[in-house]
């Protein structure tokens, strides 16, 4: 999903585990052996296991056969992912000089709207990206907020990513599951269940399908427009390699707003993002949306706090607004683990209010700009929804 980087590839590891009688009779001496294999995405593995042994007493039956008393784990490093998260270098780690400020803070998610949502996911087979990428935002959006509308960002074609972002905590892979035929009715189902009237479609970048998974997406949102008329759908997407006639078949379903993230300024563009990724395929993308379909809201998202200074963060917004993009959401970086690219800066909320400021003024139509603020993280849901409207009056009347 949306998901960066440097050539530095991502490991996999192999771990083994066995344990076996403390009697070797060679009638009764059996050997337990778990093999599986998983991918380190929080550190080194071998970090997380006991450095003597590992006990699995309360995981397994006494026996007499098998008395757990020896228990010995081996750490196997494997092929790499393509592009994913790097071993511990020069840009990861934790910086003990930048202290994570207290207006990040956040409580832990719960109420009872909260857990209606997670449960109905969880029956539906669906994912969001508000689990998926750790969105601090998770129970405010998930309860309703001020407003009491919950919110949650659908996250369709699995959970699993073929790109491997430095700054994105959704797992990768080079073959992920394929995409499941029944997601876009399940996903409308869901959505008209909960009776919300506007709705954040994203997904993983899904670059072993043919299209990108831009068809499985117009699929979902036509299940949805079906269903509920006036639902307003907003699509956050990855780049589909800059393929534009799966751009086309995205814009024309009958969604209300094309969204698809810059993520960072131009320099730092390969060491934050996927290599298979990067700037100018991200304007095209953004460009061609509104060229395929005018009229169109198009809408992207930068993270600060990487690195990059005043000007170029100029620079990316007066680029954006040369492409005609209406929305742009800016938040701060938060680093998943330690594997992640390092912050570098908690910018402040008032330098947040500034370019709040800013961008309006170079003639954005939307900026939401906040430490906590995410792409889709309700960000001016009634503002675009006045937007849309104003649009399809327009639209009529000409």
């Amino acid at each position: 999903m949306i998901h960066h980087h440097c050539s530095i590839t991502k490991p996999n590891f192999s771990i083994s585990i066995s344990a076996q009688n403390q009697k070797h009779h060679h009638h009764s001496s059996k050997l337990l052996n778990l093999g599986f294999r998983i991918r380190c995405e929080s550190g080194d593995v071998s970090s997380s296991l006991r450095t003597n042994a590992v006990s699995l007493s309360s995981e397994m039956e006494d026996s007499s056969s098998l008395k757990k008393n020896l228990m010995e784990s081996e750490v196997k490093k494997s092929e790499p992912y393509p592009g994913g998260m790097p071993k511990m270098g020069p840009f990861t780690g934790r910086d003990p000089n930048v202290k994570k400020p207290s207006w990040l803070r956040q409580k832990a998610p719960q109420g009872e709207r909260y857990q209606e949502v997670k449960e109905s996911l969880s029956r539906l087979n669906l994912n969001t990206v508000c689990e998926e990428a750790q969105c601090p935002n998770i129970g405010e959006c998930w309860n309703g907020g001020g407003d009491g509308v919950a919110t949650a960002t659908i996250m369709v074609l699995g959970d699993t990513c073929t790109r491997g972002c430095r700054f994105c905590a959704v797992k990768t892979s080079r073959n992920p599951p394929p995409p499941d035929p029944m997601e876009p009715e399940n996903t409308a189902k869901a959505i008209t269940s909960w009776g919300v009237d506007y709705i954040v479609i994203t997904s993983v970048d899904r670059d072993d399908l043919p299209d990108g998974g831009s068809g499985h997406f117009a699929q979902t949102v036509k299940a949805m427009k079906r269903l509920k008329p006036d639902i307003m759908i907003e699509c956050l997407t990855s780049d589909f390699r800059g393929d534009l006639e799966a751009i086309d078949t995205l814009v024309h379903s009958g969604l209300d707003v094309f969204a698809h993230n810059v993520e960072t300024v131009k320099r730092l563009q390969r060491l934050v993002r996927d290599p298979r990724a990067g700037y100018e395929q991200s304007m095209s993308v953004l460009k061609h949306a509104k060229i395929s379909k005018p009229g169109m809201i198009t809408k992207t998202s930068i993270m600060l706090g990487l690195g990059e200074t005043d000007e170029e963060l100029k620079e990316a917004m007066a680029d954006l607004r040369a492409i005609d993009v209406d929305i742009l959401t800016l938040g701060q970086y938060l680093q998943p683990t330690p594997l992640h690219l390092t912050v570098k800066e908690y910018v402040t909320p008032e330098k947040f209010d500034f370019w709040k400021t800013y961008g309006e003024s170079i003639g954005f139509r939307y900026v939401a700009s906040g430490p906590l603020v995410r792409s889709s993280y309700r960000a001016g849901e009634l503002f675009v929804k006045t937007m849309v409207k104003e649009s399809h009056t327009k639209s009529l009347s000409s």
